[in-house]
């Protein structure tokens, strides 16, 4: 039986090392010099490597959401501001007039994040680019147009 584990380069450093110091190659002292890790984190791994593999030292918070995160109620209420006062503002400037006229703190990059998620607002980038008649070519090398 064959599964796929996703891993990330620092994780597949990690694994490589790891597999090192049970070749007897490499000591824990010196992989945790190399890693950045204390010697004791490089028990935590080799523990870890023990019980589950390499499925061990992937990370268990990937694919999950942040601690961090907002809650949609109070998204749907930024949003919902947005909408009816700054439809046409920026996100910089949404996110200052919110905090100033209404008391509340969004950064502008969450805001812009969720204001292209609504389509509240397109960055110039991805904004349609107006298309130009190509000129032809001319004839000879420094002919005038008349």
């Amino acid at each position: 039986m064959s599964c796929l584990i996703v891993m990330s380069q620092k994780e597949l450093h990690r694994l490589e090392l790891i597999q090192q110091i049970r070749a007897r190659r490499l000591t824990v002292v010196e992989a945790a010099g190399l890693l950045g890790l204390s010697r004791s984190q490089v028990h935590r791994l080799l523990q870890a490597y023990d019980l589950a593999g390499a499925d061990g030292l992937v990370s268990k918070k990937r694919g999950r959401a942040s601690n961090r995160r907002h809650s949609e109620d109070f998204r749907n209420l930024v949003l919902d501001l947005v909408r009816e006062h700054y439809v046409d503002f920026g996100p910089t400037l949404a996110a200052e007039k919110l905090l100033e006229r209404h008391r509340i703190a969004v950064s502008k990059e969450t805001l812009r994040q969720w204001m292209m998620e609504a389509g509240i607002w397109v960055s110039r980038r991805e904004r349609k680019k107006r298309v130009f008649q190509p000129r032809g070519r001319r004839d000879c090398f420094g002919e005038l147009v008349q």
